[in-house]
């Protein structure tokens, strides 16, 4: 073994102490914040009950039989919060990563003031006034540097960089239609952003990704709990997937081959896939993509005759496999990375064809 001039060991001994504490950082932020998210999320659904912030099955597309308190946002924004708060006392981070953080707290902050309206409003706000806001939420992310930076000029790149932001906040909320899918997605996406940027030491989405996994594991238990339901809500999923869309763009995914950079498309591609499928069928009826109906991917698979169970089990494992692939073509050639997308494309094309032709009403 190589040692250096002090006797000391190797570079493999220096590898092991630089990856020491920060693994040990991320553990603690993961652990604070699921402990705090289950806490939190009982007192949440007890205030949701006390002042009637329930979710009424009135109207056809809901899924759900009974009033269900809807403030677990309001948990998972606390444990995500109190964890990034916990890491600053932790550690000392460098400026760029303060930085990058409090674009994320300012931003998701606005998100879930949003989505909090959104929950308490008795109709709901519109669309319009929905995209204003998640316009402004995005460019408070871009004035803190968080954007996409391989495309120029800089204005195109801040324009595609608000398209993204403001696509992959809503695709979170679009999937919110079954307890356990959109929660146990962010999760599994969550981790797969921290396992890309973690060689590399991405130090905002490092910490950042621990946290917002731990928030959304504290909170699936009580989203799955028959006698203790809640549901996120508006305020949850819009901020999930704001939060999602900021660390996608915060590490390298080239450093092996160029079209690693569009990993994230697949890490956040349920989603996304949900997006499309919906806004096509809506379209192709000629109703708008933005009002509700039943032609979710999900709500398609109970009508062809899975359980929910069953289908989060499907959920779960495309978005494992999915991150899988996205970790993929991080890590090999050119040619296999094109190889391993061509393989995803086919697959998911093949899947929309079935799921087109299952009735969605």
């Amino acid at each position: 073994e190589e040692r250096n001039p002090r006797g000391g060991c190797s570079s493999y001994c220096s590898a092991v102490t630089m990856w020491k504490q920060p693994l040990i950082l991320y553990t603690v932020l993961f652990t604070w914040s699921v402990v705090v998210a289950a806490l939190l999320t009982p007192i949440c659904r007890w205030w949701a009950i006390r002042w009637k912030i329930l979710d009424h099955p009135r109207t056809s597309i809901k899924t759900h039989e009974t009033p269900t308190p809807y403030l677990g946002g309001v948990a998972i924004l606390g444990a995500f919060t109190t964890a990034l708060l916990l890491a600053r006392f932790l550690t000392n981070f460098p400026t760029g990563t303060l930085h990058a953080l409090r674009g994320i707290l300012f931003g998701g902050t606005l998100i879930f003031l949003l989505g909090l309206v959104d929950d308490l409003a008795p109709s709901g706000l519109g669309f319009k006034q929905k995209f204003i806001v998640q316009i402004i939420a995005a460019l408070c992310l871009i004035a803190f540097d968080i954007r996409i930076k391989f495309i120029h000029p800089t204005w195109f790149a801040v324009l595609v960089s608000m398209v993204w932001i403001v696509g992959v906040t809503n695709a979170f909320n679009i999937i919110d239609i079954m307890d356990g899918l959109c929660g146990g997605v962010s999760a599994i996406a969550s981790l797969t952003f921290l396992l890309i940027a973690l060689p590399r030491e991405e130090l905002y989405v490092d910490v950042a990704a621990a946290a917002l996994a731990g928030a959304c594991l504290g909170f699936l238990p009580f989203n799955l709990s028959a006698k203790r339901k809640i549901f996120m809500g508006d305020t949850g999923s819009l901020f999930l997937g704001f939060v999602l869309a900021a660390l996608s763009m915060g590490t390298t995914y080239t450093s092996i081959n160029n079209i690693g950079l569009f990993a994230p498309l697949l890490i956040l591609g349920l989603p996304l896939y949900d997006t499309v499928l919906v806004t096509f069928a809506r379209l192709r009826q000629g109703r708008s993509p933005f009002l509700g109906s039943k032609d979710h991917f999900a709500l398609r698979l109970e009508a062809a005759g899975f359980f929910r169970q069953e289908i989060l089990v499907i959920a779960y494992a495309v978005s494992l496999g999915l991150s899988l692939g996205a970790f993929i073509v991080t890590r090999v050639s050119f040619a296999m990375a094109l190889f391993t997308y061509a393989v995803i494309a086919i697959a998911s094309w093949l899947i929309g064809r079935w799921l087109s032709r299952i009735p969605s009403e």
